[in-house]
């Protein structure tokens, strides 16, 4: 099979939106969308008014019309909302509740919206933490022709198989996590396990299966994925501590540096000698979006590369552009850093946030936000002692957390990931005391390196100036690091 050279990454909540994956699919390479909180997504879409009718097209499209006319009429605003007016609220996913009508129409329109205009491949990535939209998502995504499925954050060992169930027209489920231990006589495994039929929805004809990429930190997970997962694993990504977003916790003792990030060691070293000898194809990523960097991956025996932080500044992301060019200036200077946060993230996993005054990254601002979790997706499952399953985030209230058995210390210093993403591509909340949601870019380390890509500025010299600098396409980034990789290096 012909595996492209370059990933694009599926970063954050909409960054890694339709018409960046769609850019970078034109030029032959793998354009990904993000498959996190894409419900959300597309109902503040609706909710802004389909302002460029995407949605529109997309919802025509989709297979199931009765649906996707119920969803509309639910949440489509002519003409937008108010500015003075929050978004729609939706209930928090619960395991048998998972609103899956609007998880397949969501994965569908983003997807199907990716694929236009060209023939190639499109892929989407999910978070194997964010578990229970995983079944009504991915088939959702294959009815649309999705190419590729990625996922990291956890070990998605139950995927492939899901895949190959659903490309069969039959049902698949899903173990997902709870934690604590089941009361005596409770029902665990029936409790935990999520279930979804295509036969209940009848389309025809069944999508075809798409190739599935295990994103993995080290040696000891790749292997995992190999020889313990449901099904075919058609490639791996390996993903340093460079990357952008969640990062790997280091392997052993926790320990921070003087600046308060962890402290990763030997141990969290990869030998690439060894994931060749799995047999399968892998890519580099976190820290390889450069042509130099393509080139050495390549030397190494890897089929290419994923590019992340890159794309993220180009043109056709979903970021915000008063943000992209707050980075960019600061690229330019030299002078954009990136803080490995070990507290951010309810998951407890160390999460990477860009240092942007006014956003959640600025104490001050995140001291004036209220602790609230009305999103869920980062929440965790865990037993009461009646045997029910429940739910908590160590960033909603202190006291809320510790009433369901939430330890003191794993709350201290947590952000409200889910909300500050949706505000990162320009969908903030408003809340009823009039409070904004702000945003928190998450971003790699090598953020300062984008500089490479930037084009000279076309306008006449009078109208540029330094706040706004000139910006780069999806399809430039493209052709910069595989004609810089074909060149001879110096």
């Amino acid at each position: 099979m012909d595996f492209p050279k370059l990933i694009q990454g599926g970063m954050g909540i909409g960054v890694s939106n339709w018409r960046l994956a769609q850019a970078v699919s034109r030029t032959g390479q793998l354009g990904v969308v993000s498959g996190t909180a894409l419900d959300q997504l597309v109902v503040r879409r609706l909710a802004d008014g389909d302002r460029d009718g995407a949605m529109r097209r997309a919802f025509d499209a989709f297979p199931l019309p009765r649906i996707a006319q119920r969803i509309w009429e639910q949440y489509f605003i002519p003409g937008g909302k108010s500015p003075e007016a929050p978004y729609p609220t939706l209930p928090m996913l619960q395991h048998r509740s998972p609103r899956t009508e609007l998880l397949m129409l969501s994965n569908f329109a983003e997807v199907f919206l990716a694929r236009q205009g060209h023939s190639h491949k499109v892929g989407i990535n999910y978070l194997e933490k964010v578990q229970i939209p995983h079944l009504a998502s991915i088939y959702g995504a294959m009815l649309a022709g999705v190419g590729y499925v990625l996922m990291g954050a956890g070990i998605p060992l139950h995927i492939p198989a899901v895949l190959d169930r659903l490309a069969n027209g039959q049902p698949a489920e899903y173990r997902f996590t709870v934690s604590g231990t089941p009361p005596t006589g409770t029902a665990a495994e029936q409790e935990t396990t999520l279930h979804f039929d295509p036969r209940d929805y009848a389309v025809n004809p069944l999508p075809e299966r798409p190739q599935f990429l295990a994103i993995v930190s080290s040696n000891t997970l790749a292997t995992t994925m190999m020889r313990r997962a449901s099904g075919r694993v058609d490639g791996l990504i390996l993903e340093t501590r460079i990357a952008g977003g969640h990062n790997a916790p280091p392997r052993g003792k926790s320990t921070l540096d003087a600046t308060g990030q962890p402290v990763y060691g030997e141990r969290d070293n990869v030998d690439l000698d060894e994931l060749q000898r799995l047999g399968v194809p892998f890519w580099l990523a976190g820290g390889y979006g450069s042509a130099d960097k393509l080139r050495e991956a390549l030397a190494l025996g890897a089929t290419g590369i994923q590019v992340g932080t890159a794309f993220a500044l180009c043109e056709e992301s979903g970021l915000r552009d008063d943000l992209k060019q707050q980075l960019l200036a600061q690229a330019i200077r030299g002078e954009a850093t990136v803080f490995t946060d070990p507290q951010a993230s309810p998951t407890g996993f160390p999460f990477k946030v860009a240092q942007l005054p006014g956003t959640y990254s600025d104490a001050e601002v995140a001291a004036l936000r209220p602790r609230t979790c009305d999103l869920g997706y980062l929440r965790e499952a865990y037993w009461t002692a009646e045997g029910q399953i429940a739910y908590r985030c160590a960033a909603e209230r202190e006291t809320t957390f510790q009433v369901k058995g939430g330890k003191p210390e794993e709350s201290a210093g947590r952000k409200c990931l889910c909300n500050a993403l949706l505000a990162n591509v320009g969908h903030p909340q408003l809340r009823a005391d009039g409070f904004l949601e702000p945003p928190l870019v998450t971003i790699g380390d090598d953020v300062n390196e984008v500089v490479a890509f930037l084009q000279s500025d076309p306008r006449p010299a009078e109208a540029q100036h330094a706040s706004a600098p000139p910006g780069y396409s999806a399809a430039h980034v493209v052709a910069t690091l595989l004609q810089g990789a074909m060149a001879r290096p110096a």
